[in-house]
């Protein structure tokens, strides 16, 4: 549409399509009727048009006769074939399923927050993964229906058995594994459960150093994080004072001392046993990190530059 000016769009297109029909299309009358809505834009009313356009030059340039979408794209498309019958007295078709929406019937789109995309490097396989497991139970029991393979007799079992312990989140266990296995491998998936279990499991060191960079950063987003020199590791660093002077995890070293004793602090998953311990340079993961673990909840991460 690039050379086609308005115009030429008001005279070739606009003219088969009369205001009339344009108004009975059910998003419209919707927009309309609504009494919270705040109207309905020029723009918006005429979207329809240029989406009917689009359908009619793909009939001519392409010879499509099948254009599909969500329920809310219906009105749009039959735009579209309304356009290619009085233009060219051709015959297209409009096909629609219903629309994917979250429990609290916002949208599942990529135009919408929280989405996630199937290309791992726009949403890494831990992510993903992270993204089925947290859905609610309401919409975990619709996505296993519509994202999964599972029969109905599977899914039936699979719920009841979530009803009678929703705490152990079957539903959403089960439509993480089986969709991450579908868009990634079981590998990524078996990946993304260690993962997950570093932070909320009883996960090993041999498990967290297996983690690559991106998996780590998105494992432990959001906690807080010190940066402090490569080289002031590369002599070795005792443990108390990095962990208060060079990054303050601990307001005091008596505070740490105490926490060390008791067995509460851990690096990169290894119990500290003395309070001055020496951290060296090849303890880091990835050549750059530290994870500290204060007590059983309260993680850190120590950036290496």
């Amino acid at each position: 549409m690039k050379n086609f000016s308005f115009l030429d769009f008001a005279r070739e297109v606009g003219k088969h399509i009369t205001v009339n029909y344009m108004m009975s299309k059910d998003s419209v009358k919707r927009r309309l009727s609504s009494e919270s809505s705040a109207g309905l834009s020029f723009t918006e009313f005429t979207y329809q048009l240029l989406q009917g356009y689009d359908f009619l030059h793909l009939y001519e340039s392409k010879g499509c006769k099948l254009q599909m979408g969500g329920s809310d794209q219906w009105g749009n498309i039959t735009t579209g074939t309304e356009l290619i019958r009085r233009t060219n007295g051709g015959e297209a078709f409009a096909l629609t399923c219903p629309l994917i929406t979250k429990a609290d019937g916002g949208k599942f789109g990529k135009t919408e927050s929280g989405n996630v995309w199937l290309d791992p490097k726009y949403t890494s396989p831990y992510k993903f993964y992270q993204f089925w497991l947290n859905v609610s139970d309401a919409d975990a029991s619709r996505y296993i229906k519509i994202f999964t393979s599972i029969d109905k007799e599977g899914v039936d079992v699979l719920t009841a058995e979530h009803t009678a312990a929703p705490h152990l989140r079957i539903l959403q266990k089960r439509l993480a594994k089986e969709v991450t296995i579908m868009v990634h491998s079981e590998e990524d998936y078996n990946a993304a459960v260690d993962a997950s279990n570093i932070l909320f499991g009883n996960a090993t060191s041999d498990a967290l150093k297996k983690l690559d960079e991106d998996t780590l950063l998105a494992v432990f987003e959001g906690v807080p994080q010190f940066e402090v020199s490569k080289d002031a590791l590369s002599a070795g660093v005792k443990a108390v004072d990095l962990l208060t002077e060079f990054a303050p995890v601990f307001p005091s070293k008596g505070e740490m001392r105490k926490l060390v004793q008791g067995g509460g602090v851990s690096v990169n998953k290894e119990k500290l046993t003395t309070f001055d311990e020496l951290i060296h340079a090849d303890t880091l993961l990835n050549n750059k990190y530290l994870l500290i673990q204060k007590g059983k909840k309260n993680y850190f991460l120590i950036i290496a530059k």
